[in-house]
């Protein structure tokens, strides 16, 4: 039942993240929502194939996704699809590879199915609550590091304060960056601020099912289709080094949480 549910919300996304790549590097309106958010219609377009499709596959689900109004009828229904229809709309824009379709199937409040879609990288992700994370086909066995210092992290650059921790590449969606965490591409990614449940729904669902520890900026638990569909902060971290990132971290959250 979970395999064949898993394959139609696969091949929804790939089918929206198909016509996103079709349009990638070619002509397109682009806008801004608000300073610094940007926004363009093949964000749009992916949403309304999404909405379609992921509608037909279970139209009882709520609906809670960047691209559009958000209702509170989502808190009344016991399932809700999770989307991004582009995350990392940026790189999008600007021609780079680092975006992806982001869908999650949330119940209670966890996220119970999870895709990726990144085919300007030829990645297609997946997962399914207690059934592991795959890659391509390939199962994913997140990272296992025990030594904070020296750690993987995707960033364009690392504070002084972090210097004792290593840069790789970021692409510019949170949820491939996440993502790296379970494919044993990095070993730490955090956030400390306010976010959308849409960036990372997905993305928490792969990571956990390779074994990744995944909690809010302070150690505790994320929790999906909340009123607002905001989280504060994330750490993706390898196990071994989960409490050691929370403790580097806590002054900044605490001094980030405050609106």
């Amino acid at each position: 039942m979970a395999e064949a549910l898993i394959d139609r919300v696969a091949a929804a996304a790939a089918e929206a993240a198909a016509m996103a790549h079709g349009r990638w590097r070619g002509e397109f309106a682009q806008w801004e929502k608000a300073p610094g958010n940007p926004v363009c219609e093949i964000d749009l377009a992916a949403n309304d194939i999404l909405r379609t499709r992921l509608t037909e596959i279970d139209p009882e689900a709520g609906w809670l996704s960047e691209e559009t109004a958000d209702h509170p009828d989502r808190l009344l229904v016991p399932r809700v699809w999770v989307v991004d229809p582009i995350d990392g709309t940026r790189d999008y824009i600007r021609g780079r590879p680092g975006w992806a379709v982001s869908v999650a199937l949330v119940e209670g409040g966890r996220p119970v199915l999870g895709v990726l879609d990144a085919p300007a990288r030829g990645e297609h992700w997946r997962a399914v609550a207690g059934h592991g994370a795959w890659r391509n086909g390939q199962k994913l066995v997140g990272s296992r590091r025990t030594e904070f210092a020296g750690a993987r992290v995707p960033t364009d650059a690392l504070p002084k304060v972090d210097s004792d921790l290593s840069a790789v590449e970021k692409p510019n969606s949170i949820a491939l960056r996440i993502a790296m965490v379970a494919a044993d591409e990095a070993d730490l990614v955090a956030t400390i601020r306010w976010g959308n449940e849409w960036d990372i729904a997905a993305a928490v669902l792969i990571a956990r099912e390779a074994g990744v520890a995944v909690t809010d900026a302070f150690g505790g638990a994320l929790r999906f289709n909340s009123t607002k569909g905001e989280a504060f902060g994330m750490i993706a971290a390898a196990p071994g080094i989960h409490d050691a990132a929370v403790e580097r971290l806590r002054e900044r959250a605490e001094t980030g949480i405050v609106r």
